[in-house]
């Protein structure tokens, strides 16, 4: 079961979703989730951002494939009104740089949105320099931005070629933060190879309540190293909602302010304090509100997140 086909079960079944009344109200005032939303420091700066975010590797691109944008831009209206700032994107995710950088200066929030995104150009582990500069100068012609606030080499392709670029490009100022990414527990030792040996400023890397493989190493190293950590599928790729099916919210998830299942996964990623921002992709402006709600209020300490594991592992 899909979180789509979730919501519309209770719907059916004639029960409310049950939202605070503080998420409640901000699906009709986004003032509430701005003054609200948790913000987590960029450790190589300070800066502070919104911890939640909007992913596009899954359902935005879908969507933007169908030539329907009326969605995407409820979605990153949803995102910047209720205050959030990080979308992470990529090339490699079929038109989704492009729609969002259309819809974004549309509407006018060009400037506002923190952009996340990538480059691989790397074919049998080489990346031709001259083909990576274009794929790069690409992106900033889609956002329509000046700066890019963060790139990565995606999925750690060519680190040495890719990321040396990504350097001169922060040394130009063209660049804010660089950094690398993968989604592969196998690549884990190399990821952790160039978080001690270069110096990057954010890794993205795939983590949830039923994926925490990254707990043991990765995110230790970035509390140490002082790297920012963008956390990619924190819904299992919709697998954690086939996972707990029509099951209500356990009672004890009132502890730490969760009142849906989404909100139940991204405060279990946020409860780890090496996460800055979590991003899950979504194509639906309530289920971005929603997220949104899992960056509000309290978060789970460690012994708490170590019962969330618990019950997920116990299920099906």
């Amino acid at each position: 079961m899909k979180r789509r086909e979730w919501l519309r079960r209770t719907a059916l079944a004639g029960a409310a979703l049950p939202f605070t009344p503080r998420l409640l109200e901000a699906l009709s005032s986004p003032e509430t989730l701005r003054r609200e939303l948790i913000q987590r420091a960029v450790p190589s700066t300070g800066e502070r951002l919104p911890a939640v975010g909007l992913g596009s590797s899954a359902t935005f691109s879908q969507v933007a494939r169908s030539e329907d944008y009326s969605a995407l831009r409820e979605v990153l209206k949803a995102l910047v009104d209720g205050g959030g700032r990080v979308f992470d994107t990529a090339p490699s995710y079929g038109a989704s740089e492009e729609v969002a950088g259309r819809i974004a200066q549309e509407l006018g929030i060009q400037n506002t949105i923190f952009w996340a995104t990538k480059v691989n150009v790397a074919r049998q582990g080489t990346a031709d320099p001259a083909e990576a500069r274009a794929q790069i100068d690409a992106s900033f012609r889609k956002f329509g931005v000046d700066t890019i606030d963060l790139i990565q080499v995606h999925n750690l392709a060519d680190v040495p070629t890719q990321l040396g670029i990504l350097k001169e490009l922060k040394a130009q100022g063209r660049v804010r933060y660089i950094g690398v990414t993968t989604t592969s527990e196998n690549r884990y030792p190399d990821l952790a190879t160039v978080m001690r040996n270069e110096p990057i400023d954010f890794i993205g890397v795939d983590y949830a309540v039923d994926n925490r493989g990254v707990e043991e190493t990765i995110l230790p190293l970035a509390m140490e190293r002082k790297i920012g950590v963008l956390v990619y599928v924190p819904f299992g790729r919709t697998r954690l909602f086939q996972r707990v099916g029509d099951r209500p919210v356990p009672d004890w998830a009132a502890e730490f302010d969760a009142k849906t299942w989404a909100q139940f996964f991204i405060k279990f990623c946020l409860g780890h304090p090496a996460v800055t921002v979590v991003t899950p992709a979504t194509s639906q402006a309530r289920h971005m509100v929603d997220n949104l709600g899992g960056g509000m209020g309290r978060l789970p300490d460690e012994a708490t997140r170590r019962r969330m594991a618990e019950f997920i592992d116990s299920l099906a």
